[in-house]
């Protein structure tokens, strides 16, 4: 199933959506939530302001892909098929700028 199947939406906002998606999943829950924020540095405010920004998205969606326990849980809650988080992060930036 396709998160937006007869969307006129860009690939990008797509993606940008599905993350935003996550965002609300991984903060739904207190468990996940410290978890997120134990692993990525970020603080519980950043949480809202940061929400727009493609980069930290990235970083919402590489959370949930690496936990597969947790990646099933927010697929199967949102209705989008298991590849669909990984399809959405190869659309969004890198939380790091790449070296080079």
């Amino acid at each position: 199933m396709q998160p937006f199947s007869s969307s006129s939406l860009t690939p990008q906002i797509e993606a940008e959506i599905l993350a935003l998606r996550a965002l609300g999943f991984v903060a739904d829950d207190s468990d996940r939530l410290g978890r997120f924020i134990g692993a990525t540095g970020t603080s519980a405010g950043d949480l809202t302001r940061r929400a727009g920004d493609a980069r930290f998205l990235g970083t919402v969606l590489d959370f949930l892909l690496a936990d597969e326990p947790t990646l099933l849980a927010f697929t199967a809650r949102v209705g989008v098929r298991p590849e669909a988080p990984y399809d959405a992060r190869r659309r969004l930036p890198s939380a790091r700028p790449a070296e080079g």
